[in-house]
């Protein structure tokens, strides 16, 4: 099995060559899909020199590398989705809140026969929303998961625990055949509750976690969990087909 990496980047170059060394250093047969989502800093020179540097072996295909214009999180990710030949596909964020390693839960699953597998911060008890003098912040973050989570599970019936964590696994046929209208962080949302609604079943599995502040670059804001919420409503009756 081979596992697409799609990793979108948006002003990364602190952490885009630690990432890209992480997952490079999984041994799991892949390619990584890089979208540059219109950075304005160092990245995208920071790309093309991975790019030109690249060496391939048993476990790397190489790097296909993406530049667009900004549109999103969920316009990069769709658009390394698009371009994705694995057998399998994974989304990874370009900072190090999450771990590689845990690709291996990944791949296992789907090797099983699964279609779907999300990763959850929540099933091992990790206390990653107790950060000293910054809690109180983290906590309105982690309150927001679950309020997303008990919508979620609510409107489709479902009993997952995490919706909201970066790593989430499809077949890449699946995926490839779900059409997407959102272009922001509602994007993961819109995709799990479209595969839902096609009924398949979402395997779980727990994942390490280390978040950052925002100071040290977060993006999501709680504007973009209002998208989230009615984006997880809206699809619950809005029609759509499968390609």
């Amino acid at each position: 099995m081979v596992l697409s990496v799609i990793i979108p980047v948006y002003n990364e170059e602190k952490t885009i060559r630690e990432i890209v060394h992480k997952v490079r250093a999984v041994k799991i047969p892949k390619e990584i899909v890089i979208v540059d989502d219109g950075s304005k800093d160092f990245t995208p020179a920071i790309l093309d020199e991975l790019k030109s540097h690249e060496v391939q072996d048993e476990f790397f295909r190489g790097f296909n590398i993406i530049h667009k214009k900004n549109g999103g999180k969920g316009s990069a990710v769709k658009t390394g989705i698009a371009a994705a030949k694995g057998d399998a596909v994974i989304i990874q964020d370009a900072d190090l809140e999450y771990e590689p390693e845990d690709y291996h839960k990944f791949v296992d699953e789907i090797s099983k026969g699964a279609k779907a597998v999300m990763g959850s911060r929540l099933i091992s008890d990790q206390h990653i929303w107790f950060r000293g003098k910054k809690t109180p912040r983290y906590l309105v973050n982690h309150l927001g998961v679950l309020a997303i989570t008990w919508w979620t599970n609510w409107l489709y019936w479902n009993d997952a625990t995490d919706y909201e964590g970066c790593y989430k696994a499809f077949d890449r046929k699946l995926v490839q055949s779900i059409p997407i209208e959102a272009n922001g962080f509602e994007y993961d949302n819109e995709l799990v509750v479209k595969v839902l609604r096609l009924g398949y079943r979402i395997k779980e599995v727990p994942i390490r976690y280390y978040p950052r502040s925002y100071e040290e670059g977060k993006k999501i804001r709680m504007r973009d969990g209002l998208k989230i919420l009615w984006a997880i409503f809206k699809w619950r009756f809005k029609p759509f087909k499968a390609r």
